[in-house]
Formats: C-alpha cells, sequence, structure tokens
C-alpha cells in the first residue's frame, strides 16, 4: 500500500531558500516535497510502499535521512512525523465529497 510520511525536523538556525531547494531536489525521487525555507525547520512529504503505517514511517525517515545527507544540510532531530495511507486518504475525499453533496448533511 502507498503512504504518505511527513517528516519534520528542526534546529538552531534559520533556513535559506537554496537548502530547502536542495532538499526538494534530493526528495523528488521518492514524489516527495519539501519545506522550511526561512525557518529553523526543515521537512518532505514523501510517498512511499509499506504494510504499515509504522513501516511507513521507517521507510520514508531512512529516505528522509539520505535526501537531508545528499542535500548537505545539517542533521537535525526529528521533532514529528505523521503519516496517511492511500486508502485513508480516499475515504477522507470521500466523506468530504459526500458532505458537501446536495442532502449530504453539510
Amino acid at each position: 500500500m502507498r503512504w504518505s510520511v511527513g517528516i519534520e525536523a528542526e534546529g538552531d538556525r534559520v533556513l535559506s531558500r537554496e537548502e530547502v531547494v536542495e532538499l526538494a531536489d534530493a526528495v523528488a525521487a521518492s514524489a516527495g516535497i519539501a519545506t522550511g525555507i526561512g525557518t529553523t525547520r526543515y521537512g518532505a512529504r514523501l510517498v512511499v510502499r509499506a504494510g504499515g503505517r509504522d513501516e511507513a514511517i521507517e521507510k520514508a525517515t531512512g529516505e528522509f535521512g539520505r535526501a537531508v545527507a545528499k542535500a548537505g544540510l545539517p542533521s537535525w532531530p526529528i521533532t514529528r512525523t505523521d503519516a496517511v495511507s492511500e486508502a485513508e486518504d480516499q475515504n477522507e475525499d470521500e466523506d468530504l465529497e459526500q458532505d458537501h453533496a446536495p442532502g449530504g448533511g453539510g
């Protein structure tokens, strides 16, 4: 199953645009996007295949670590992770559609 995993690390200095662009380039191979320009945090959302949430976070964390090293960023501690499966994401979309449909309760 495919999972969308968000990971964020926090450190002691503000990141430049160029640093986060390097991270974005490094996570692109994992259908990833990067965040953190002008903040003391950098993060990414990666897509991985895994059998469960813990496995997805573990795989994405490994990919994230490789991307951080490739981008030349400091190895800051991870402060946040989250994971959403493809199935969970589809269920949320269906719930939103039902809420906004005529007579759908929203």
